[in-house]
């Protein structure tokens, strides 16, 4: 491989590294997997990517396949950004705004910057990315948000995608965004890896036609796989594949620059906090401040502030932890104050008929809020190495009517392996984040690891829902994920992922099955709290 650093080097305008040291720092990721790459190049320019991919393409034409990893801040929770072969990072060098287009509300960046950096570039033009996550001590890149597919306070930063450039396994550039019938033809004449791209589509979608129907009328929000190939053709003919690589973590193409539709930024917020006697409570109130339209509406489970507490942590607002069966979190951004006091109003009405009580950021600082509803953080970054809970089952959408049975499964579940398992519910996407405690330096709790992934991706199908939503597979989901799949379902999507990686190139064994003694071997010694830095 040292040949072919020196190789690229020479070719590149980026750098390229085979030092021990730089492959090292980037065999990890936030999730509990390891894989150690061969090389890692730190593009300047898209066309360094192009150069990476055709040199790996061609490579696989003669038979040697070295895989390539688009790789953000390293904060992929399912062992997705890391790899074997080549690693890209896009932070260090394309991370830059390109434009800001105010009146249309539109922003063009290269895919590594930071979404909290975009995020505060665009407040000084008065404007906000929709669905943003919620800022945290791990960064998350603009391209590595809408590869996972990770959801926000209200809704995927995804959605906001109008365009992306992206470069192909073979390192042909494509632009994509919703073309008619008329430019669909034409891309269907080209004699290039775009036009069997969608000659092979157009096969795929007229070959498949009834499973295609089945997976555009289902509701469940799922990640697995390709469900996006049912969202790319318009009944008029328009092709559209944006919806492809949403999710599809770098196995389909790699994002090179990116088109979002920003919106007006409200700096007015209001807070609020209720403590409920249960879950279950907590979950059923949740349900009715939604028809409220908050910015953010989250639940707690009381054992997440008991297990900061442990370490010292001390929530004013809630006052003791013992009691505290959940905490409901509400914030509305809305620009008319007379709109938030109203909807304040309102909440206050319902609350005391159901004589529950609330604190306001009325009187109380917002910044004790802001602190609560970060309570992830709290437990991540305040716990001791033998206390840090692996993100290994974050990320489940589960349907509203299903929701108590699911929490009823998952105490059942939790009395089955011998572990707690308490639960964040983010309201507005319907989605759960568990914090299970394991320790990754014992043979029984990685024993445990992937029983536990198995056994809750069978809960979650059971109840109707998906077990990567906020998300998508990775390597640490992926067995338990495709599982859940029928296999002409599993079947198509394998296809598809064919269609754009014939050599298989494109992160390997990331959004497929693997062996699981392959993901046994790929497990950390530990997971201790600086990971989660």
């Amino acid at each position: 491989m040292n040949k072919i650093a020196t190789y690229l080097n020479e070719h590149l305008l980026g750098e390229v590294s085979g030092a021990k040291s730089v492959r090292k720092a980037y065999a990890t990721d936030a999730s509990v997997l390891s894989a150690t790459p061969e090389i890692v190049v730190f593009p300047r320019v898209t066309n360094d990517i192009r150069k990476v991919t055709r040199f790996t393409w061609q490579l696989a034409e003669k038979g040697h396949v070295v895989g390539v990893t688009p790789r953000g801040f390293g904060g992929d929770t399912t062992g997705a950004a890391i790899g074997k072969g080549i690693v890209i990072d896009t932070t260090t060098h394309l991370n830059s705004i390109i434009q800001i287009a105010q009146k249309d509300k539109l922003v063009h960046v290269q895919p590594g910057i930071s979404v909290g950096e975009l995020s505060n570039a665009l407040t000084w033009q008065g404007l906000s990315l929709i669905g943003a996550p919620r800022a945290s001590t791990q960064p998350v890149s603009v391209g590595g948000a809408i590869a996972s597919g990770a959801l926000g306070m209200n809704g995927a930063l995804s959605d906001s995608v109008e365009r992306l450039e992206v470069v192909l396994a073979n390192g042909d550039v494509i632009e994509t965004g919703k073309i008619s019938k008329r430019d669909v033809n034409k891309k269907l004449g080209l004699q290039t890896l775009e036009g069997e791209i969608y000659r092979k589509l157009e096969g795929l979608l007229e070959d498949n036609d009834a499973i295609i129907q089945r997976l555009a009328q289902d509701t469940v929000s799922d990640l697995t796989g390709y469900k996006a190939i049912a969202d790319i053709r318009g009944k008029d003919g328009s092709f559209n594949l944006t919806p492809l690589f949403i999710g599809s973590q770098g196995t389909l193409g790699i994002i090179s620059e990116v088109v979002l539709n920003a919106d007006f930024y409200s700096e007015k917020n209001t807070h609020g906090v209720i403590v409920a006697d249960s879950i279950q409570t907590a979950r059923d109130l949740g349900e009715r401040l939604a028809e409220l339209n908050p910015a953010e509406l989250a639940i707690y489970d009381g054992g997440l502030f008991r297990r900061a507490a442990k370490n010292g942590s001390q929530f004013h607002l809630i006052g003791s932890v013992d009691e505290v069966g959940a905490v409901v979190y509400i914030r509305f951004n809305d620009f008319s104050d007379r709109t938030q006091n109203h909807k304040l109003k309102k909440l206050h009405k319902l609350l005391k008929k159901i004589n529950m009580g609330m604190v306001s950021s009325k009187d109380q600082d917002p910044t004790e809020f802001v602190r609560l509803a970060d309570i992830a953080e709290s437990v991540r970054l305040g716990a001791a190495d033998d206390e840090v809970a692996p993100p290994l089952i974050d990320g489940a959408w589960i349907p509203i009517n299903r929701r108590e049975e699911f929490e009823i499964a998952l105490t059942e579940l939790a009395t089955k392996h011998h572990i707690e398992l308490p639960v964040a519910l983010n309201a507005l996407t319907g989605t759960y984040d568990l914090f299970p405690h394991l320790k990754l330096n014992t043979v029984s709790d990685k024993q445990k690891l992937f029983k536990l992934v198995a056994d809750y991706a069978a809960v979650v199908d059971r109840c109707g829902g998906a077990v990567v939503s906020d998300g998508a597979e990775g390597r640490l989901k992926a067995n338990a994920a495709w599982e859940q799949l029928d296999d002409e379902v599993a079947s198509l999507y394998e296809q598809v992922r064919q269609v754009f990686d014939p050599f298989g190139t494109l992160n390997p064994d990331v959004k497929q099955k693997n062996e699981l003694r392959t993901l046994i071997a790929a497990l950390r010694g530990s997971y201790d709290a600086g990971d989660t830095l």
